[in-house]
């Protein structure tokens, strides 16, 4: 069926589709991961979390990372929907816990809004004066304004969304990677510690505790890529978008640990930990490059942020489109605009996140704000990346024993993702690695979900009642009806249908 032709709800339901290829969906997945954004708001919180073991946290998250993105690739197939695991879940596990996963990344994404958009108007404010402290309403009114900027990107068209993104993270990787050259080659005035293998071992943490709490400052880094999964109802070709997940976790791997290697040979621990607030990215551009890669180095992470903030937008107004569709929040959020993308849902999530840019402005500092979002979006993390690669477990049982690829890539790296997210989430909870805040922001925000639950659960919304096969008749009605080029296949699928 053509995209243009009407259906009974008049296309109110229905994403743009055919507008993403392949290509595309790799870029994505690196935007949505936002290496240069990661690198800047996260490896000081790292490295004060695992020391010179920040390799360590990146290497044994980014393997069961690996297998969550295969498990995402493989249910992506399966089951084309704007709402990934949210519709995953329910069909492989149970209804509560799909809307758990759904709504564990509609308060990530938000809460992250927050964190996104600080360094943005931090790095904006900075190369007009980068001597200068800037105060944190300052910092967070000019985030505001990227962040209404891209809104309004993402509320015209996927189209248009397509083309920044690919400008933007076209710029953004060419820069990490010429200074990533730079650093390797410029080895006069380093101050860290000489290299040593032990920073990838995880026998260099002091406790299982610490460990865990590393690894979820780890999964905020890789987090993102999934982006992809989100979009596969407006891709020209859902398998290959599948994969772009993939990809883009190797990509950002790849950068994560070299620039983490680099900070660790180029800056002592003294000076990291006296700099926590500071892009410790753009100082190390600054070392190895001079002042005027420093400054290019900030535009790369302003650029990384705009891109991360505009694809969460995606992620988090395409989950909600999925819900409002399914009437586990109100239907309003599943209509769509003029240009076929979820206008309400991105409307809503938009002032929600001025709302808490405003309360963020009353709080603490900037570095206070970034560390506390980003444990909590850890702990919310966990919870729905643990929960989708149990799920294509669940959903394949019956075919993981068939070939000794199925039984790796259906069965235990996805399994050995989901086992990984739990541990770091029971570990770090139970610890005193985080703070009062980080667990409050993240169990809260987790909890607050429980109310529509119960309120359309009690409603007997078709999502609770229906039968929770993955590629029912039902769903695949629904797949020709929305135009989709390929329909869901069976629970039968195997590794040679991937």
């Amino acid at each position: 069926m053509d995209e243009n032709t009407p259906t009974e709800d008049g296309g109110a339901h229905r994403l743009r589709h055919g507008a993403l290829g392949g290509a595309s969906a790799i870029v994505m997945a690196v935007a949505g991961t936002a290496p240069a954004y990661s690198l800047a708001a996260s490896t000081a919180v790292l490295i004060g979390a695992a020391a010179l073991a920040g390799p360590a946290a990146l290497l044994w998250c980014g393997i069961p990372m690996f297998g969550i993105a295969l498990a995402f690739s493989y249910l992506g197939k399966s089951d084309v929907n704007a709402g990934a695991s949210y519709s995953w879940v329910r069909k492989a596990l149970h209804p509560a816990l799909g809307f758990i996963s759904g709504w564990a990344l509609v308060v990530s994404a938000t809460i992250f809004m927050v964190a996104a958009a600080l360094p943005a108007g931090a790095g904006t404010l900075s190369l007009f004066n980068e001597n200068k402290t800037w105060s944190t309403g300052a910092t967070t009114a000019v985030g505001a304004v990227w962040f209404l900027v891209m809104a309004a990107v993402v509320a015209v068209g996927i189209t248009i969304t397509r083309a920044a993104q690919w400008i933007m993270s076209a710029i953004e990787v060419a820069i990490l990677l010429i200074v990533a050259v730079m650093a390797a080659v410029h080895t006069t005035g380093r101050q860290g510690e000489p290299f040593s293998w032990s920073w990838f071992s995880p026998t260099h943490f002091s406790s299982v505790s610490g460990f865990a709490a590393a690894a979820l400052v780890a999964a905020f880094y890789y987090w993102g890529w999934d982006v992809t999964a989100n979009l596969g109802e407006e891709s020209k070709h859902s398998r290959l978008a599948a994969l772009g997940g993939i990809i883009g976790v190797v990509i950002v791997f790849a950068l994560f640990e070299v620039y983490t290697i680099e900070t660790n040979l180029t800056f002592s621990q003294s000076y990291i930990s006296a700099n926590s607030s500071s892009d410790l990215v753009a100082n190390l551009a600054a070392q190895v490059g001079g002042g005027t890669w420093g400054k290019i180095m900030i535009v790369a992470v302003m650029l990384s942020t705009i891109a991360t903030l505009e694809t969460t937008l995606i992620q988090v107004s395409r989950s909600l489109f999925a819900m409002g569709r399914d009437n586990t929040l109100p239907r309003a959020f599943g209509k769509v605009g003029a240009a076929r993308t979820p206008l309400v849902a991105t409307l809503a999530v938009t002032g929600v996140s001025l709302v808490l840019f405003l309360v963020s402005n009353l709080l603490h500092s900037v570095g206070t704000i970034m560390t506390d979002a980003i444990t909590a979006i850890g702990i919310q993390i966990a919870v729905y990346y643990s929960l989708a690669a149990l799920a294509v477990v669940v959903t394949y049982r019956r075919e993981i024993l068939k070939s000794a690829a199925n039984f790796v890539c259906i069965g235990l790296l996805p399994l050995i993702g989901s086992l990984f997210m739990i541990f770091i989430l029971i570990e770090s909870l139970a610890g005193t690695n985080l703070t009062a805040a980080s667990k409050w922001v993240g169990l809260g925000a987790l909890a607050l979900g429980l109310i529509p639950l119960g309120y359309y659960w009690a409603k007997k919304s078709p999502y609770y009642t229906r039968g929770t096969t993955l590629a029912s008749e039902t769903e695949v009605a629904v797949a020709a009806t929305a135009g989709l080029d390929e329909q869901p296949s069976t629970t039968g699928a195997t590794l040679a249908d991937a």
